[in-house]
């Protein structure tokens, strides 16, 4: 399959949209052949949609799609993005009224030499049952997907949707603020339920052949693994400019995001009319193909807001340096409202069919703190080890992972909200926040073409807090009002441990059109609680959750709660 011709020119792709099922494919097949894949730097999503392509084409040269699975994959993935593969399996055998379902994956598109554009219905409808709710899971999404390329220069994409749904009981549980994962603002609907419109989009553009920029709302994901200790898609969507350079074996990206520093919550859902103060999230990552299996990767984050005390109501431009190190100007001019975060990844194809990972992330530390092993408060970073096998045990298309994540408490956080690793009041980074261990298994296996089964499971310690206390689980609080400088430790405060299972069937009906069953079973406890249990806990002290839920979805990723 050869990508166009115009992917030697400077020629503008848009992104494929952060989807845990999607972006496993490509990672599979990276690790399945052992090498690197030219033009993608995985640590770094989302990826464009001519750099995958390009990628397949070069897999499938080594001959990596031999089974009928993985046949099937390269084909959806190619037939996803045929404006650059041009594959001639992404042609329909019956168009719908001749004009609608010409190419498999779209609803509706205009291909000209200069513009391209795509057009798709998104549809999520389900239902469920949770066995601590009286009233039934349901997820009601309808809306519009169009992307586009004009003079093979500029790219657009924007996804528009309109929500109801029903939340599992344990979703909106592990946060202190009434917030809806993932979102932002959001009303009631029906009491138990939630409303709200979810809107995504940007325009990019080629600086030159190895430099291209982006401006819009979206999400990013900043690792190799199903967690990210420094950037996940968890929270809402934000603004965001972003510039990426690669060359050579480098890739290099600058980003520039504005988030939310304090929304106006009530039980009624966020309040509108008055305008949230803003904070902003400076974030440099730089990285290096070492031979053909190894890549190394550092990063530096700064959150900030205008309205700290130093700034004094302006933005500081020094932070809009791409090239320059936050701590540096922070240091300089004395802001110490600031948060900086460093940080490190890696990942390394150790043999064909394995990859082991990781990540390091640095908030604050001093090394004779660390060497006194005092559990002094500010000894703050996270660490996270994983490993993958694919065609695990010579079965195709099984394929599993185990992946540790932990983070020391007060990570993330700072004494002030316009510096903490939070926007609309959930996490940047992990769910669960801070002051947590976690270990994930997960198994994938394509027994057909067209049917997926994921099951994962996960085992969690939390250190919870009590509304009048602060043990360094949560961001949000201010770092000032902890309980002890020394002594702290992973797990301390209300001690959650977590065991949670789940098992999802997805099978492929037409191109982007999935059946989704979905079983979760999740136990949830606090260890010793005091007696009696004190009235400010926010959360169950003691929950099991069963959850048996179906859905049909069309041109969207699943929505998740793996937490």
């Amino acid at each position: 399959m050869m990508l166009l011709a115009m992917t030697q020119l400077v020629a503008q792709s848009t992104n494929i949209p952060l989807n845990e099922d999607y972006y496993h494919l490509i990672d599979r097949y990276e690790t399945k052949s052992g090498r690197l894949l030219p033009g993608i730097f995985t640590a770094l999503k989302p990826y464009q949609r001519n750099t995958v392509v390009q990628a397949f084409d070069s897999l499938e040269k080594s001959g990596q799609f031999d089974s009928r699975a993985d046949a099937f994959n390269r084909a959806y993935v190619l037939n996803d993005s045929w404006e650059w593969s041009q594959a001639a399996s992404s042609n329909s055998e019956r168009p719908v009224l001749k004009n609608l379902y010409r190419k498999k994956s779209d609803f509706a598109h205009v291909s000209e030499p200069d513009f391209d554009l795509h057009v798709n219905p998104v549809l999520h409808v389900g239902a469920g049952h949770d066995s601590r709710l009286d009233e039934p899971l349901f997820v009601n999404t309808r809306g519009v997907e169009i992307r586009g390329i004009v003079d093979g220069k500029i790219g657009f994409y924007t996804l528009l949707t309109e929500n109801q749904l029903r939340l599992p009981s344990y979703a909106r549980a592990i946060f202190n603020n009434p917030v809806v994962p993932h979102e932002g603002f959001w009303k009631n609907f029906k009491e138990t339920g939630v409303d709200f419109f979810h809107a995504r989009g940007y325009i990019d553009f080629n600086v030159s052949k190895h430099v291209d920029m982006q401006l819009g709302q979206d999400r990013l994901f900043v690792g190799n693994g199903m967690r990210s200790l420094i950037f996940s898609d968890f929270s809402a969507p934000h603004l965001f400019w972003r510039t990426q350079v690669r060359v050579w074996k480098l890739n290099y990206l600058f980003q520039v995001n504005r988030m939310v520093a304090q929304p106006v919550l009530t039980a009624n859902g966020a309040r509108g009319g008055t305008r949230y103060p803003e904070k902003y999230v400076m974030f440099h990552h730089a990285s290096i193909n070492i031979g053909k299996k190894l890549n190394l990767g550092v990063f530096e984050s700064v959150i900030f807001s205008p309205k700290d005390s130093v700034n004094n109501n302006t933005f500081d431009l020094s932070y809009l340096n791409p090239v320059i190190f936050f701590r540096a100007i922070e240091t300089q001019f004395g802001s110490a409202g600031d948060n900086v975060i460093l940080g490190a990844d890696f990942k390394w194809l150790a043999a064909k069919k394995v990859s082991v990972y990781g990540q390091f992330v640095l908030d604050e530390f001093l090394l004779s703190e660390v060497r006194a092993g005092n559990g002094w408060w500010a000894n703050k970073f996270g660490a996270q080890l994983g490993a993958k096998y694919v065609d695990a045990f010579g079965v195709a298309n099984l394929d599993l992972q185990g992946e540790l994540n932990v983070v020391r408490p007060f990570t993330y956080s700072h004494h002030t909200q316009f510096a903490s690793y939070t926007n609309y009041f959930q996490p940047i980074a992990h769910p669960f926040g801070a002051n947590f261990s976690e270990w994930i298994g997960v198994a994938r296996y394509q027994p057909l073409p067209r049917l997926n089964l994921t099951a994962k499971a996960i085992w969690a310690t939390r250190g919870r807090d009590r509304s009048d206390t602060n043990v360094g689980g949560d961001p949000l609080k201010n770092s000032r009002t902890r309980e002890n400088d020394f002594g702290n430790e992973i797990g301390q405060g209300l001690k959650e441990t977590l065991a949670m299972g789940t098992f999802t069937a997805s099978y492929q009906i037409k191109h982007n059109l999935f059946l989704d069953v979905n079983l979760v079973y999740r136990q949830s406890a606090v260890a010793e609680p005091p007696s009696p249990v004190p009235a400010d806990v926010t959360f169950p002290v003691s929950t099991n959750t069963a959850l048996l839920s179906g859905a049909l979805r069309w041109n969207i990723a699943p929505r998740l709660y793996d937490y």
